[in-house]
């Protein structure tokens, strides 16, 4: 098993360009569908949870998966996978992209890659808003969150913490109850 999560994440760190956001419908195929590890109501909650911790988005929705699953050697199996592809890649880059950086048809293929990554980061971004249950009545709360992140610069730990508590409250005082719900 350890095994097979290094290479289930050793594929997905070779083959997903863009970094952590645009690795997440290839995450959730191999993940969620493909090995049927975690559901995908589990998935959206490690995304939160990766998303809020720090460090490299894909390592620790990696550790977090490998852990589940093996605990501190599939934790370790699996961010290892999804690390040393991207850290040889880059590896061999730094060592030859000097010499190339001012060849113009290098210059328009990252011009080109640019607004790709864009998409990549996009598409996940809507799938996320979708399993979320992001819909009319609700869709302020991440539109005034990038606003207060992009315009005001608010940092995104206090936003972090505002949705936490907001999302407490909510459910303690606001939310109807299952006793409700059948009423």
């Amino acid at each position: 098993m350890n095994f097979e999560l290094f290479k289930t994440f050793s594929k997905i760190g070779t083959f997903t360009f863009g970094g952590g956001y645009a690795m997440i419908p290839m995450i959730e195929a191999e993940v969620v569908d493909k090995h049927h590890w975690i559901s995908k109501e589990e998935f959206l909650d490690l995304i939160a949870v990766a998303q809020s911790c720090p460090g490299v988005f894909a390592i620790n929705i990696s550790t977090f998966i490998g852990y589940r699953l093996r605990k501190k050697t599939g934790a370790l199996a699996a961010a290892s996978g999804a690390a040393l592809p991207s850290f040889l890649i880059i590896l061999l880059i730094a060592a030859f992209f000097h010499k190339f950086m001012d060849v113009p048809w290098i210059q328009s293929a990252f011009n080109g890659i640019r607004p790709a990554v864009v998409a990549l980061i996009a598409v996940p971004t809507f799938n996320l808003a979708k399993s979320a249950h992001i819909t009319l009545s609700n869709c302020w709360i991440p539109i005034v969150t990038a606003l207060l992140i992009w315009l005001l610069g608010v940092n995104p730990i206090l936003i972090i913490i505002a949705a936490a508590l907001g999302g407490y409250l909510y459910g303690k005082f606001i939310s109807p109850t299952e006793e409700e719900l059948k009423n």
